[in-house]
């Protein structure tokens, strides 16, 4: 513990590197006991210390690597964090959220299967998700009633440039990748469409505003460090505009606002999550 309280002073803000001083202090201690033993008896062995040095070469490389490679997704997921703005209690929140995340996937996924787009004029033929037809019909069957629920309006930054600068084939596969990932990184019982070019649009049901906020940032993070997803080395990010809605009735205000909401995002720095008030 010790020694670990010495590790932790000489390097305050790097647990990775306070990791990488133990164990070199480790690997060195057969070498160190050696040339300790030697020195006291006067008999020194060169061949010996040669090998047990070139040893600890060898092992220390080893090491190194593998600390690094355990050590790479902690160091991802705390970037991550980082990226997502703070406010009030993020932990808490980020807690909550997941927690209705799982819920929903579990209980809402057959209530889900049946929303899919079943016919073609339903489906947008490059990504396989729904068009914008096929999310207006799903927008009104959940928001028959009242609900709380949150509408996203989503926009791929730059998208124009990647098209100009990469091709038509290379900006199709991102609006691909995008649209993947959206349903993948969403609740089975969100409702995921491409409305037009490169915007996409989300229905988050039984959804606050905080906690839609707190989803898309973290959509927004993953894709924004996802260098897989980067245009030959061009990063890909997006940005979104969010407003509550209640019932179908509200939907096209809600449109309105949420496209407003997207217009302030894109004007102002980029890769950000604005949402319109109620």
């Amino acid at each position: 513990m010790r020694f670990y309280n010495v590790a932790a002073f000489l390097f305050p803000r790097s647990y990775e590197r306070r990791l990488l001083l133990v164990c070199l202090a480790a690997i060195h201690v057969p070498l160190i006991a050696s040339i300790a033993f030697q020195a006291i008896t006067g008999e020194w062995q060169v061949a010996t210390l040669v090998m047990l040095l070139a040893a600890t070469l060898v092992a220390t490389g080893i090491g190194l690597a593998a600390i690094h490679g355990l050590l790479s997704p902690v160091a991802r997921a705390a970037t991550m964090l980082q990226a997502i703005p703070r406010g009030g209690n993020d932990l808490l929140d980020g807690v909550t959220v997941f927690a209705k995340d799982t819920a929903a996937k579990e209980s809402t996924g057959r209530v889900e299967r049946e929303r899919e787009p079943t016919r073609p004029v339903e489906c947008d033929p490059l990504t396989g998700i729904r068009n914008n037809q096929g999310f207006l019909d799903s927008a009104e069957e959940v928001l028959q009633g009242e609900h709380n629920a949150v509408l996203v309006l989503i926009g791929i930054d730059h998208f124009q440039l990647i098209n100009d600068q990469f091709g038509q084939a290379a900006a199709e596969q991102l609006l691909k990748s995008i649209a993947r990932r959206l349903e993948d990184g969403l609740r089975r019982s969100d409702v995921v469409a491409r409305r037009e070019d490169e915007e996409f649009a989300v229905l988050l049901p039984n959804t606050v505003l905080d906690e839609a906020r707190m989803i898309m940032e973290r959509l927004r993070a993953s894709v924004a460090l996802d260098e897989s997803l980067s245009a030959q080395g061009w990063p890909v990010t997006f940005s979104c505009g969010l407003a509550p809605v209640r019932t179908f009735a509200q939907f096209g205000d809600a449109v309105r606002r949420a496209d407003a909401a997207l217009g302030e995002a894109k004007n102002g720095s980029r890769n950000r999550v604005y949402a319109a008030m109620d």
